[in-house]
């Protein structure tokens, strides 16, 4: 199964016995995020035989920081819960404008899945084209899925403290323009604007086309190249709090580069006061 799928494909695989179809809607946790129940609109109306994961609390509730990663744990139990098991084909899809269906592909690769997969252009696509939905919460049966997690994709507070230092990773921001030369204030409170010091800026919105859909060769390549990143070498992604981050990562993995993500964000490191900050053009 291809990283990217498109709804014809995923139209034609329906009710195959190893698929597990994914509604990955949030839609975000800063002030000024858009209104909506993500739950609520999914039982209104989803892809057939869809589950919903609630990305809002399959995270560390115990961590102040938002969407956090959970504890392995709490991960595999809340995926059993939703019928995803080993050995799973997970396709991936989401309504919000921060595309949310990529953090929900990281989180799943850094426990463990590998064949997941996001759906090209989300239900907003699938919908225009007249394709069939339906209402209510599915059934679905428990299904084993294993206790594991692969920190090499995750970076730490600390971690991104030493990369200031040594460069050895590319960093790159998710955020707008505005936020990350510090022109707009942060919308957490108590939050320093500005960007992590040798931090680059790809916005997640140039990833896409008008109509939805991910950019892809040499389209998408060429804005990896705009923001100054070089694919063939070690990249972190962040963001405001380790959402739209993910963006940048999947358009990454579709270019061949595996990166790694910076759970904390800038949501840690913009109110951490021993963290530099740096303000103006990358």
């Amino acid at each position: 199964m291809d990283a990217l799928v498109t709804t014809e494909w995923l139209a034609n695989e329906l009710g195959a016995n190893d698929l597990r179809v994914v509604d990955a809607t949030y839609f975000g946790s800063v002030p000024g995020s858009p209104d909506g129940d993500p739950a609520a609109n999914f039982e209104k109306a989803h892809i057939p035989g869809a589950v919903f994961f609630d990305i809002a609390e399959i995270a560390d509730l115990n961590s102040p920081l938002p969407t956090m990663l959970p504890p392995p744990e709490k991960f595999a139990s809340r995926m059993q819960s939703l019928g995803l098991g080993d050995g799973s084909r997970i396709v991936l899809y989401d309504n919000s404008h921060y595309h949310t269906s990529a953090r929900a592909w990281w989180m799943l690769r850094v426990f463990g899945a590998h064949d997941v997969a996001i759906l090209n252009g989300g239900f907003a696509k699938w919908q225009a084209e007249g394709r069939p939905v339906e209402s209510g919460k599915p059934q679905h049966r428990h299904r084993h899925f294993t206790v594991w997690a692969d920190d090499s994709q995750v970076r730490t507070l600390d971690q991104m403290k030493a990369n200031v230092d040594s460069g050895a990773e590319q960093v790159l921001d998710a955020r707008s323009g505005p936020r990350f030369t510090g022109e707009e204030p942060d919308p957490r409170p108590a939050t320093h604007a500005g960007h992590i010091p040798g931090s680059k800026n790809l916005p997640y919105t140039r990833l896409f086309n008008e109509d939805g859909t991910w950019k892809t060769g040499d389209a998408l390549n060429a804005e990896f190249e705009s923001a100054g990143i070089d694919l063939s070498k070690p990249l972190v992604t962040t963001c405001g709090s380790g959402i739209t981050a993910a963006v940048l990562l999947f358009g990454a993995h579709l270019l061949g580069n595996d990166g790694a993500l910076y759970d904390g964000s800038w949501s840690e490191w913009g109110a951490d006061m021993s963290t530099p900050k740096a303000m103006g053009a990358a």
